[in-house]
């Protein structure tokens, strides 16, 4: 699967979360996935609801948009985000560099 992967209506993002940082931020990795680092622990899904709410903020989309649709117990993720375009998200993961 590619970093980005666009359907009818939703967008599929591969992330790479890091739970537990000192702060949290976004960066693109080589292979084109994106890093979240997160201040939330790897508990009782607090890394998933951090990294949901931290994109839909980014993108400037509902909370509700954005969730995990694989990864649920792994660093490696699949978010769907839904209601926006794979080029904002594009647009997006571009300026992270």
């Amino acid at each position: 699967m590619q970093a980005l992967e666009a359907g009818d209506g939703f967008v599929l993002m591969r992330v790479r979360v890091q739970p537990r940082a000192s702060k949290a931020g976004a960066r693109l990795e080589p292979d084109g996935r994106l890093r979240l680092t997160l201040t939330a622990p790897p508990v009782e899904g607090a890394a998933n609801k951090a990294a949901c709410e931290y994109v839909a903020k980014q993108l400037r989309l509902a909370k509700s948009a954005v969730r995990v649709v694989a990864g649920e117990k792994s660093r490696d993720k699949t978010l769907r985000l839904d209601g926006v375009a794979r080029a904002a998200v594009e647009a997006f993961m571009a300026g992270l560099g």
